[in-house]
């Protein structure tokens, strides 16, 4: 089995004791453009080996990261989303953090409602994405990529999206009926903004969405749809860190890599699943 760093952890830092728990999720069921979403989580995995131990001055690693067998996506969309939210469920009731690797981004309902359950409190999701994923359901799956942000925030979890360059009449009327916060690409690519503050009323949980797609093509063309004029690769990850400043972060995907036979764009995914964990 594939373990996250696998290179660079001693026996005791891989035990399912350590703080990380990384969950792979090869979902490839409603891609609706380019394909390979299922060979994401194995190709960051493998690119992880060259990662070193140091991120941002401190060895996130040191707290340890246990890598989990790949979940089971076979079956009907419903049932994998069960199985994936009964997993980061139990990572959170152990005091342990969740990190999924997709995987096409539909998982991110699994992987939040089970985040949900456990802590029993309001959470928001800051999502860095090309898309808003807002629609009601895509070729008649609501559990689709493209409605999965739409299915979470009708159950009440707050959003905030980074990054969108790419939105339907459908999902701006979501945005405004679900009172969804966000700052899109063009307005942060064109000032070279780095640092958002989220709405005052914002839960103080967040758990952090990454879709590679949020990044422009020029930093990250192996994913199924890309998009012309996204953030870049430090302007995302500070996106982030800003939003969640004073605030706790409880979980993180990172999604729809769609591996091309380029070593570096799953190297960049995984040094962003690293760089998340150094938050």
């Amino acid at each position: 089995m594939s373990v996250f760093l696998d290179s660079e952890l001693t026996e005791a830092e891989r035990t399912e004791d350590a703080f990380f728990h990384v969950i792979p999720v090869p979902l490839e069921r409603t891609v609706s453009y380019g394909a390979g979403t299922e060979g994401g989580p194995a190709a960051i995995l493998e690119a992880s080996n060259e990662l070193e131990r140091l991120c941002k001055g401190i060895e996130p690693c040191a707290k340890g990261i246990y890598t989990h067998a790949a979940l089971d996506c076979d079956g009907p969309l419903p049932e994998v989303m069960e199985r994936l939210a009964a997993k980061t469920e139990a990572v959170v009731k152990a005091g342990k953090f969740p990190v999924t690797l997709g995987g096409e981004h539909s998982l991110s309902y699994g992987a939040v409602s089970g985040v949900a359950r456990a802590l029993g409190q309001p959470i928001g999701i800051v999502q860095i994405d090309a898309h808003a994923d807002l629609r009601i359901a895509y070729q008649d799956e609501k559990h689709s990529h493209a409605s999965v942000m739409h299915l979470l925030a009708e159950e009440g979890v707050r959003l905030a999206q980074f990054g969108v360059r790419a939105l339907c009449p459908q999902e701006a009327e979501s945005r405004i009926k679900n009172k969804v916060f966000h700052v899109d690409a063009e307005e942060l690519v064109v000032n070279n903004i780095h640092a958002i503050d989220l709405p005052e009323d914002f839960p103080d949980l967040v758990y952090v969405s990454f879709d590679v797609d949020g990044l422009d093509p020029s930093q990250m063309p192996a994913t199924g749809t890309p998009v012309p004029g996204g953030l870049g690769f430090y302007q995302a990850l500070h996106l982030v860190e800003h939003a969640l400043k004073g605030r706790r972060c409880v979980g993180f995907d990172v999604v729809e890599l769609a591996p091309n036979g380029e070593e570096a764009w799953d190297f960049t995914a995984a040094q962003i699943v690293y760089r998340l964990m150094a938050l």
